[in-house]
């Protein structure tokens, strides 16, 4: 009987968890939001954690299942010529956020930390 009720507190913490996740995201910056290019994004460790926990591995499961409902449709987008666009939608969004966006961020994208690395190799490349 004790570990009906230890799960049954495990599933409602973790339920709870769940639910007041999004507030953060309803939080959140509107101009921040509006900014197009880079993500400059400076997330708490609780963010963080959340997304390793929670919307990586469910960003993981969209991404095989939409890789999975892609090739199962493939037939009929092909005749009807929108096979690049199911791609799209199936696959590469919930890819990009699942491995694009860094840990505990909002939006998908590079930093500007790593826009400016980049911008340093390119240019030791060309000095060289």
């Amino acid at each position: 009987m004790k570990t009906k009720t230890r799960a049954g507190r495990v599933s409602a913490a973790f339920l709870a968890c769940c639910l007041l996740l999004p507030q953060s995201l309803w939080a959140a910056d509107p101009a921040a939001m509006a900014r197009e290019g880079a993500v400059d994004e400076n997330p708490h460790w609780f963010a963080m954690l959340g997304d390793l926990v929670v919307a990586r591995p469910i960003g993981l499961v969209l991404t095989a299942g939409g890789t999975a409902l892609w090739l199962v449709s493939l037939p009929f987008t092909l005749m009807a010529g929108n096979a690049n666009q199911a791609a799209d939608t199936l696959i590469l969004g919930p890819g990009e956020e699942t491995f694009v966006r860094c840990l505990g961020c909002r939006q998908s994208g590079y930093t500007y930390k790593d826009i400016e690395q980049h911008e340093k190799r390119q240019t030791a490349q060309t000095d060289e």
